[in-house]
């Protein structure tokens, strides 16, 4: 079965504090977008040259404190999918459910168990979702415009954020993730660009997707091209018995091809846990810890 579509919006922005003062200047397709409560939170709606839509797509940036603290620390990059989701109980799918990802975070760093890191959520375009967030094309549901997307991200947003706030770009600061379909585009990116993206999350991946295109594909890579990856997968049993079995099945793939267990490779099999924005929320703690450990 299909995973339901996540619906689209998001806005919030912070004026820049005096320590962001010195930037470069912004492409006309990114225009800041000023109206969120939430502190610490910048957003820009950008029109992509890559996949043009009607309207234009938001971005949302949530800097750490040491951000403002420290204005020559430079820090590294989570970008997530499906921004809407992320921080704003009103834009996220179901309403008041959030995954929260800045509080969580900014609380991982209080207690010592992360390193600060700027997260950057890219809201989905609705109705284009499935078709942005899917690497190749299913036979009945259509979609594939994954690498177009991944063109959009690598071309026209990591060198916005880059050249605008001070990031560590290099890809081994540098992490990718999303849940559900995003999970599965995030998998498919990271295998085709890691000299990007060196950290993957991925939370209940579709590996569904095209008759498990994806499981296929990673089949024939050998011990010799593996990509050098840090790699989070979960699932919640009670997202159903293929996709735990799928994920597990993933799991001994990248094993055999060397990947190293609660070292480059963590799966989480999480008891209870249905196909939602609560349990990806529960859980986006240790998916911090696990990518982003402090040093």
């Amino acid at each position: 079965m299909a995973f339901e579509s996540k619906s689209s919006v998001a806005s919030a922005t912070l004026a820049p504090p005096p320590a962001l003062a010195e930037r470069n200047p912004r492409p006309a397709s990114f225009v800041a977008d000023n109206d969120s409560d939430i502190p610490r939170l910048e957003s820009f709606r950008f029109h992509s040259a890559i996949l043009p839509e009607p309207d234009d797509r938001s971005v949302l940036v949530y800097l750490p404190r040491e951000y403002y603290d420290d204005p020559d620390r430079r820090f590294p990059v989570f970008y997530l999918h499906d921004g809407q989701n992320l921080f704003d109980e009103e834009t996220s799918y179901i309403p008041g459910h959030p995954w929260f990802a800045h509080t969580t975070a900014d609380r991982m760093v209080e207690a010592g168990l992360t390193e600060p890191v700027l997260l950057v959520g890219i809201a989905n375009t609705g109705l284009r979702r499935m078709a942005e967030y899917t690497p190749t094309r299913d036979p009945k549901l259509g979609g594939g415009e994954g690498r177009r997307y991944g063109r959009l991200l690598l071309e026209e947003l990591k060198p916005f954020i880059d050249n605008t706030f001070r990031t560590r770009p290099d890809s081994q600061n540098t992490a990718l993730g999303g849940s559900s379909l995003g999970g599965l585009i995030s998998l498919s990116l990271g295998f085709e660009h890691p000299e990007a993206f060196g950290k993957i999350a991925a939370l209940s991946p579709s590996l569904w997707w095209d008759h498990r295109s994806l499981l296929h594909r990673i089949e024939t890579v050998s011990t010799g091209q593996r990509p050098d990856l840090r790699i989070w997968l979960d699932m919640g049993t009670e997202e159903g018995a293929r996709h735990v079995r799928d994920t597990e099945l993933l799991v001994r793939l990248l094993e055999r091809l060397g990947w190293r267990s609660h070292a480059d490779l963590e799966y989480l099999r999480v008891a209870g846990a249905t196909h939602s924005e609560d349990s990806w929320a529960a859980r986006f703690d240790q998916v911090l810890q696990f990518l982003f450990p402090a040093t």
